[in-house]
């Protein structure tokens, strides 16, 4: 059964993600598009650097055509957040975006873009699987060939770099960061995000570029902007001197930071500067959105300012749903998605590297060094992930147990709170907290611990992994 996970349906290319399933895809979100009676508005269709990339959006948009879909199409790879921004601009139905984002090379993934330019939240996808699963068991595929769709003008070549560039300028100061005369080294990680951080940069910092040109196999390594990832930009980063490393994963939806010294500065870090520099800096004011996995660092800087932390499932989608609906000024996720007020509602590293770089260019000193100031004043908070596979039988077991998890202690603190949102999480009463969530599609435990110091951290997910058996 082909299914949408947290966002869209990824799968091993030859194996799942075929021709025939996309053109399935294809044709169940054609019958969505229909079914809200906007086939007219068309469709914009992205993809990335991966393998037959270019194939296997030519073969939606050969379906979206024999549904009487307009087509907009990519000339070249396109980030995600660039594909959401079209839809804008060419006031499409929607996007799909041919994607795995951070996975493996082997796989390839498909998701849909509403009409509003951010993740598609659970009603949408699951009237399109709903569609899917029809046209599996009766259907038929409509198409036309390329050829075809281009005499009948229902196929256009869109090339959306220059109008997403310039929608950036209206957010970033890029006068402040060009008087910082700053030295920036960029990895797109052989991703769809080569040459947006360059282009917006190149005329007011000096800029170096590594990874700059499509390989569907990423060096070999993944396309995830992850400290363990980002060996080589560190290194060029403290070679060359330079001011900050700014890294974007396969898609450009996601983003990797590296300060001077070469210290990897964590997503949750970066949404704290952010968060700081929107309120400070920009004076913006408003609430955050933060997943249940994301830092409560958050929680206390809205707290001071006046304003609320809205909490939400793991899943941008939720994210996107809190900005158009609460009117957060940012909202992102631990695992490095992020968006801001006056943007898409859809996760954007090449936004949240720009606004780090700002940032820079203001402040004048290491990223490391503005944090500190703010935890001078709001608190050290020490983060981790912990990834446990099990077995299937012991995933069953784990989460039977979880169910009645609720210990009066753990690390020595009173447990106050519990909440089962998306998985299971645990408030200790100094602040610190635990989260126990199963992956959706393997046998895996991923322990969140957030806590005042390092050792009631490790305190924390030893007592867990104990009393649950992980």
């Amino acid at each position: 059964m082909i299914k949408f996970g947290t966002d869209g349906w990824r799968a091993v290319m030859a194996e799942e993600f075929t021709f025939a399933n996309v053109e399935i895809v294809a044709q169940a979100i054609a019958n969505y598009i229909k079914e809200q009676k906007i086939a007219d508005r068309g469709v914009v269709i992205g993809y990335d650097n991966r393998f037959l990339a270019e194939e296997f959006a030519s073969r939606v948009g050969e379906v979206m055509a024999g549904n009487s879909i307009p087509v907009f199409i990519t000339g070249t790879a396109c980030p995600t957040p660039v594909t959401a921004y079209a839809i804008l601009f060419q006031r499409a139905a929607g996007a799909v975006m041919l994607t795995a984002s951070h996975n493996p090379a082997q796989y390839n993934g498909l998701k849909f873009i509403p009409e509003y330019a951010g993740p598609a939240v659970p009603a949408i996808t699951e009237r399109i699987e709903e569609h899917i699963k029809t046209l599996l068991e009766e259907g038929r595929v409509q198409k036309i060939s390329q050829e075809k769709a281009i005499q009948e003008n229902k196929w256009s070549k869109i090339f959306p770099q220059e109008k997403y560039l310039n929608s950036l300028k209206k957010i970033i100061n890029i006068d402040l960061i060009k008087k910082a005369d700053l030295k920036v080294v960029i990895d797109p990680m052989f991703g769809a995000g080569i040459g947006y951080l360059e282009a917006f940069l190149k005329n007011s910092c000096q800029v170096k570029s590594l990874h700059s040109y499509r390989d569907p196999l990423f060096g070999g390594s993944l396309p995830e902007p992850t400290g363990n990832n980002l060996l080589k930009l560190k290194e060029e980063v403290v070679k060359s001197q330079a001011d900050l490393g700014l890294a974007l994963d396969g898609d450009g939806d996601r983003f990797g930071i590296i300060d001077s010294d070469g210290t990897f500065i964590s997503p949750n870090q970066v949404l704290v500067l952010l968060y700081h520099h929107l309120l400070i800096n920009k004076k913006l004011g408003g609430p955050v959105a933060r997943t249940v996995a994301t830092t409560h660092l958050l929680d206390r800087m809205a707290d001071k300012y006046g304003y609320q932390a809205v909490e939400t499932p793991v899943g941008f989608k939720y994210i996107g749903q809190m900005m158009r609906e609460r009117g957060c000024i940012i909202g992102g996720e631990e695992s490095g998605g992020l968006s801001v007020k006056g943007h898409i509602p859809e996760k954007d590293g090449i936004l949240a590297a720009l606004l780090i770089t700002e940032l820079r260019g203001i402040s004048g000193k290491p990223l490391l060094a503005t944090l500190q100031e703010i935890e001078a004043d709001f608190g050290k908070l020490f983060s981790e992930r912990l990834d446990l596979q099990t077995t299937a039988e012991q995933k069953s077991q784990v989460l039977a147990n979880l169910k009645e998890y609720y210990p009066a202690k753990l690390a020595g603190l009173p447990v106050v709170g519990r909440l089962t949102v998306d998985g299971t999480k645990l408030m200790l009463a100094d602040g610190s907290w635990c989260l126990i969530r199963p992956s959706g599609t393997e046998p895996l435990f991923r322990i969140y611990v957030e806590a005042k110091s390092p050792e009631v951290l490790k305190q924390i997910q030893a007592e867990v992994k104990q009393e649950l058996n992980l």
